[in-house]
């Protein structure tokens, strides 16, 4: 667990295209209540909430109650760990692909 105290793994919370489709349609908007998350899907509000739960665990969520009505708000902080690893990797393979042609360049030579 990391030092934010997340209940889930960013990384596994992410790996659904259905939650990653939530996170998406949560950074376009400030705030969206259930119901026109649940709108966006064809799946019902149980399962999209089970989804939304994922991602607050994950702490990619946040959620408040207005009323009756619960309203879901974006927290990209803990995508930085995915960027971070997304980053890594980058810099490996550019490393490795320069490497890769200096090598073929010497034996052309």
């Amino acid at each position: 667990m990391s030092e934010n105290n997340q209940l889930r793994d960013v990384f596994d919370a992410i790996a659904d295209p259905t939650r990653r489709r939530l996170i998406r349609l949560l950074a376009e908007a400030e705030e969206m209540p259930l119901h026109e998350l649940t709108a966006q899907f064809q799946m019902g509000r149980t399962a999209v909430s089970k989804h939304l739960t994922i991602l607050k665990e994950a702490g990619l969520v946040l959620d408040r109650k207005v009323g009756r009505e619960t309203r879901f708000r974006l927290n990209a902080a803990p995508l930085s760990e995915v960027q971070d690893w997304v980053a890594f990797y980058s810099k490996f393979w550019s490393t490795n692909m320069l490497r890769l042609q200096q090598l073929l360049e010497e034996e052309e030579g």
